[in-house]
């Protein structure tokens, strides 16, 4: 989808479209998404807030509605069930399809993305994007190259070409500090990669080696897999005023353990590894682990092992502007057999 919470917004918000909106938190916080508008300013997701404003001065800033979006994201995957019965979510806005075999028979690939991205537009009033090729890390790449609301093709005989003549900061896959890793070792481009042997890039980057040595040349023997188990679970906060007393960093942590709590419920399934994300007022970043023995059992649990693990930062040396819990390791809780999963329609 394109700038997918934004553009909800600027749906919903007649007055909004044709403005630099962002998603997110004004005064605290970070851009949860960024309209097309605001991007020509260089406002992009992930970004502090106040950096945002100083970049566009006429950015609109929306409270996310994660209801409406999740509301968004089914009428989507209905529609690709309609296609194939393959489809792993990435996330609510973004999903892989294998149509090798595809419900409606359609015998061309891109013709499939384009009746369903006509489609999505006909029911949701949103534009997609799409990104046509023989693997994962191709569609993917090809997904990103014409947007908002356009479709590229990469068919197998133009797949190692492709990926050649790419920056590696760009790769799906190499996140910055392995491109800027990349960069000291002058790989630049596929082509610089496709360069290194493959013993080079595993003295380098370990077990990503292979992936790295694989996808220089095109290739990617990764699957479609519907209903992917999920590694983790977390939700977090960013407080409008900075905290500096112990008991409002506990009572800040026990704040966000609801969402935790409340998925480990409806699921039947929580994680033995809790993790508290503390981010100070100067942007630092720092995290406790505890991985426990069996699945968290309990929210007084969850709550009671949160607050141990921020406990370890006293003595405050600075104030702190974020909080975040998150549980993975994930497994069924011992109290009980988790749900068995949704039976998909298929739509034959």
């Amino acid at each position: 989808m394109d700038a997918f919470y934004a553009s909800v917004e600027q749906r919903d918000a007649p007055e909004l479209r044709g403005k630099p909106v962002a998603v997110g938190g004004r005064q605290r916080g970070v851009v949860m998404a960024a309209s097309y508008e605001a991007r020509k300013f260089g406002v992009r997701s992930a970004m502090p807030s106040v950096t945002a404003k100083r970049l566009c001065a006429e950015l609109v800033f929306v409270k996310p509605r994660f209801d409406v979006y999740k509301d968004v994201s089914r009428q989507i995957r209905e529609i690709f069930l309609d296609y194939t019965p393959l489809v792993e979510p990435l996330s609510l806005d973004e999903a892989y399809l294998d149509v090798t075999t595809n419900l409606k028979n359609i015998p061309l690939a891109s013709a499939i993305a384009r009746e369903v991205r006509a489609r999505i537009f006909e029911a949701t009033g949103l534009t997609a994007s799409a990104g046509v090729s023989y693997n994962k890390f191709l569609a993917k790449l090809a997904s990103d190259y014409n947007k908002p609301n356009g479709q590229t093709v990469i068919p197998p005989e133009k797949g190692p070409s492709f990926v050649e003549g790419l920056p590696v900061a760009k790769f799906h896959g190499v996140g910055p500090k392995t491109a800027e890793k990349m960069n000291r070792l002058g790989i630049h481009t596929g082509a610089d990669l496709k360069a290194q042997s493959l013993e080079f890039l595993e003295q380098y980057f370990g077990k990503s080696g292979a992936y790295y040595h694989a996808i220089a040349r095109g290739e990617d023997e990764r699957r479609v897999v519907p209903n992917r188990p999920r590694k983790s679970v977390g939700s977090e906060t960013t407080f409008m005023e900075d905290l500096s007393r112990p008991r409002e960093i506990e009572d800040g942590v026990d704040s966000v353990l609801d969402d935790v709590w409340g998925y480990c419920q409806r699921t039947g399934i929580a994680g033995r590894t809790v993790t508290v994300k503390i981010k100070y007022a100067d942007f630092q970043i720092v995290t406790r682990s505890r991985t426990l023995p069996e699945p968290v059992a309990s929210r007084e649990l969850l709550a009671r092992t949160s607050v141990e693990l921020v406990r370890s930062i006293f003595p405050l040396e600075k104030k702190v502007r974020l909080l975040g819990v998150s549980l993975s390791n994930m497994a069924a809780l011992t109290d009980g057999p988790a749900p068995p999963p949704p039976q998909l329609t298929l739509g034959l």
